[in-house]
C-alpha cells in the first residue's frame, strides 16, 4: 500500500491540465474500513494537501457524527477521490473531478484495502462509476432509493454549502439517510475496537 500510495502522490497523467499543478490528496490503510468517494479537492485542500479540510468536510463529518481524529484515522476511513488533483474552477463553481484518475487508481486501491465494509459514494460522479446501471436519472432518485445499494455502498449528496438548497428541499435525507449512514458508521467502528467520539 505505501509503494502504492507513492505512486499515486507522484502521479502526472493529466499534469498538463492542471491550471494550479499536480497535488494529488488520498488517504487509505490496509486497515481501513469505510472508504468514501468524493469528488475532487477544492482550492483549500489542494494548498493544505488534507482530503475533506474545509466547510464540505465540516458538514461530513457531522453527518457521520465522527471527530475530526476518528476521520483522519485512515484505519477507519479511507479518503479516495475520484479525481485526486484539485481541477480549478469552471464558470459554476470547480471543474468536474479529471477522469484519468479512477479507471488508473481505484481498483488498485481497493485491492489493498480487504476490509473494507462500506463504500460512501458522495455526489453523481462517484454514484455513476461505482453504481454503473443501477444508478437512477438524478442524484435525487439515487440517494432517495439508498437502500436499494446497501449494505456495500450508501450514496449521498455532496455536503458543500453550495447543496444548502437541495437540502431544505430534501428534508427526507436528514430524516431518514442520516440516521442510517450514522449507525452503520458507528456498527464498523464499534466492530473494529477503534477509540468512538
Amino acid at each position: 500500500m505505501k509503494l502504492l500510495l507513492q505512486e499515486i502522490k507522484q502521479c502526472t497523467l493529466c499534469s498538463s491540465s492542471l491550471e494550479f499543478g499536480v497535488n494529488p490528496v488520498v488517504a487509505a490503510h490496509p486497515k481501513s474500513q469505510i472508504a468514501i468517494i468524493g469528488q475532487a479537492p477544492g482550492s483549500a485542500v489542494h494548498k493544505s494537501g488534507i482530503p475533506w479540510d474545509d466547510k464540505s468536510g465540516e458538514r461530513l463529518r457531522s453527518w457521520l457524527d465522527v471527530d475530526a481524529t476518528s476521520f483522519y484515522n485512515p484505519e477507519l476511513f479511507a479518503l479516495i477521490p475520484m479525481g485526486f488533483c484539485y481541477p480549478g474552477k469552471g464558470k459554476s463553481g470547480d471543474l468536474p473531478p479529471r477522469k484519468e484518475c479512477a479507471p488508473a487508481w481505484h481498483t488498485q486501491l481497493f485491492s489493498h484495502m480487504p476490509q473494507i465494509e462500506l463504500v460512501l459514494l458522495i455526489g453523481s460522479y462517484a454514484q455513476q462509476h461505482y453504481l454503473e446501471e443501477k444508478n437512477k436519472k438524478t442524484l435525487t432518485e439515487t440517494v432517495q432509493n439508498y437502500a436499494q445499494y446497501l449494505p456495500n455502498h450508501l450514496p449521498l449528496p455532496h455536503p458543500s454549502p453550495r447543496n444548502n438548497i437541495w437540502l431544505k428541499k430534501n428534508n427526507w435525507f436528514e430524516k431518514e439517510v442520516l440516521p442510517e449512514l450514522r449507525t452503520r458508521v458507528f456498527t464498523i467502528m464499534n466492530n473494529s475496537g477503534s477509540n468512538l467520539p
